[in-house]
């Protein structure tokens, strides 16, 4: 089988990651895509291709009709036009679950920042502020417990498990909100509304789909607490980032912690710089760990595919 892998450079870091689990099942092309053409070009003859946020359109679909695979390397997967793939007969595959553990821990790490301040403290220490003092103790920044404060779930999958799970370790209140009522739910399950008006912390982890675009606007804002936080590691089209940033400069919330942007590289993009609007580059999931089972993960997926017994279809 020819297997296109169209942007193997997302996932790897001076050769972190094992690929040796794709390249045994096939002919791999290790392609760099800036275009659509691009893709049509590289992956023309394929049965497969592999792809992490490559845009997989109708026209791409079109032009290449012996790709019958489409494996994404994300649990995500708006970036295939999935109403072309069921027309033309192609089977789309994602990976859910492999990045639970790296997402939880980024999301509580975005959490402590806010609350325990380790980085401004170290950067005081090395500006030389502690050194200063004629005190054995230095705490001009506030700091606050996590313990008793409220944390919102937006979404209960395996991500927002972990995610209460850990809340919970530390002896927050958890409230969850979520489309599909779990069984057995150890936490205080609650509707939209109220899980925005309660929330000390309200972390997102939906898909992003039509009805979840933009979640995070003017009207559900207001209903905020005006010492919120606000934490995205899921998809950037869940806010509005006009609206956050109003929000954030008004005063209308505390603060936001953002691990994805609406457009990804940013350009021009006001959230950033903002004191308090904390932003990574889209690396919840990144931990060498995680990327490399989501490659061995997505080589399970193509060879259950190839074996006819397809698995984690979308």
């Amino acid at each position: 089988m020819d297997i296109a892998v169209l942007d193997k450079q997302t996932l790897t870091c001076e050769g972190d990651v094992d690929f040796s689990p794709i390249e045994k099942l096939g002919n791999v092309r290790w392609l760099r895509i800036r275009s659509e053409d691009d893709i049509i070009r590289g992956a023309r003859g394929c049965t497969a291709v592999l792809c992490n946020k490559i845009l997989i359109t109708r026209r791409v679909l079109e032009s290449l009709p012996e790709v019958k695979y489409v494996g994404v390397f994300a649990t995500g997967y708006n970036n295939v036009d999935l109403r072309a793939a069921r027309e033309l007969g192609v089977t789309v595959t994602n990976v859910p679950g492999y990045s639970g553990a790296a997402v939880a821990q980024h999301v509580m790490a975005l959490i402590l920042h806010f609350y325990s301040k380790a980085d401004v403290y170290d950067r005081a220490v090395r500006a030389g502020e502690w050194e200063a003092q004629d005190c054995f103790s230095y705490f001009p920044y506030p700091m606050h417990e996590v313990c008793g404060k409220t944390l919102g779930i937006f979404g209960f999958g395996d991500i927002g498990k972990r995610v209460a799970k850990a809340a919970a370790a530390l002896d927050m209140k958890v409230l969850v909100h979520t489309r599909t009522l779990p069984g057995n739910c150890p936490y205080e399950l609650v509707g939209k509304k109220e899980l925005f008006s309660r929330s000390d912390v309200l972390t997102l982890h939906c898909p992003l789909t039509e009805q979840t675009e933009k979640l995070i606007n003017k009207d559900t804002l207001a209903l905020m607490k005006s010492g919120a936080i606000l934490i995205n590691t899921a998809r950037g089209g869940l806010v509005d980032e006009d609206a956050l940033y109003d929000a954030l400069t008004s005063g209308r919330i505390k603060a936001a912690a953002l691990d994805v942007l609406g457009q990804e590289p940013p350009r021009a993009n006001r959230l950033i710089g903002l004191d308090n609007c904390v932003i990574t580059p889209h690396v919840a999931w990144a931990p060498a760990e995680t990327r490399n089972r989501l490659v061995s993960l997505a080589a399970k997926n193509l060879t259950a595919y190839m074996c006819g017994m397809p698995i984690n279809t979308i």
